[in-house]
């Protein structure tokens, strides 16, 4: 059975402003895969990501969501094609509760995950229910920066740098956690400085550099490309 393509990018370039960021990137996303975006900071990853949501200036190019051409479409009509985002910066509102930072959110799809099978995922979050979300640690506000989008019934997952600057054990039950969704089926594109975290969850990889897509490759083919990822990552 052939995968279903989820997301396809061809020649995307994208600004900001006068900074032409985006060099012609081409990448393809199948339902239910994990694909994680290497390369250092500043080789256009997160660009990439907001590229897809319409978040950075001009876009030119093809990009494709469950077959919609996107690239001309507003933010807010993008999000509707069932696409969830989770920021570096999280995105938490500091007055608000863990709770109400949950609910706040409007749904865009059916099968988004209620609150209770969220609070069985993340157990730290129903202990802290009520707690401002400026009062959660680093680790409980990145599960409910992931936990958020989980509730909207989207069902493409884009994941900026979420293992950042956290204690191993969060780290660990982030891995869990992207493990589980990708058992309920979600697609998954993960930007990650981190390539201990990624490399054992994605199904496939990108490598950017400068603004390019400057490899490509599956899980399986990971110990031969060691050297060449030394090379860009510095890993």
């Amino acid at each position: 059975m052939s995968a279903t393509e989820l997301l396809r990018i061809e020649n995307l370039h994208a600004w900001y402003g006068e900074s032409h960021v985006l060099h012609g990137v081409d990448m393809t996303v199948n339902e239910g895969e994990v694909v994680s975006l290497l390369g250092r900071n500043g080789a256009g990853r997160t660009t990439t990501l907001r590229a897809i949501l319409g978040l950075t200036g001009k876009r030119t190019g093809t990009i494709r969501i469950n077959g919609v051409d996107a690239v001309a479409l507003p933010p807010h009509r993008i999000a509707q094609l069932g696409i969830g985002y989770c920021p570096e910066e999280r995105g938490i509102f500091a007055s608000l509760s863990a709770e109400e930072n949950l609910l706040l959110p409007p749904v865009i799809g059916s099968g988004g995950l209620g609150l209770a099978e969220i609070y069985e995922m993340f157990p730290n979050l129903k202990e802290r229910a009520g707690s401002p979300g400026g009062r959660l640690s680093g680790g409980e506000q990145q599960m409910l920066a992931v936990a958020r989008i989980l509730r909207t019934g989207a069902r493409l997952l884009l994941l900026d740098e979420i293992s950042e600057g956290l204690a191993p054990v969060i780290v660990q039950k982030l891995a869990e956690t992207i493990r589980t969704l990708k058992a309920k089926g979600y697609t998954i594109v993960l930007v990650e400085q981190n390539f201990r975290f990624a490399a054992p969850l994605a199904d496939r990889f990108y490598v950017m550099e400068h603004g390019r897509i400057v490899e490509k490759f599956d899980a399986s083919e990971l110990p031969s490309k060691t050297a060449m990822l030394n090379e860009f990552l510095g890993v």
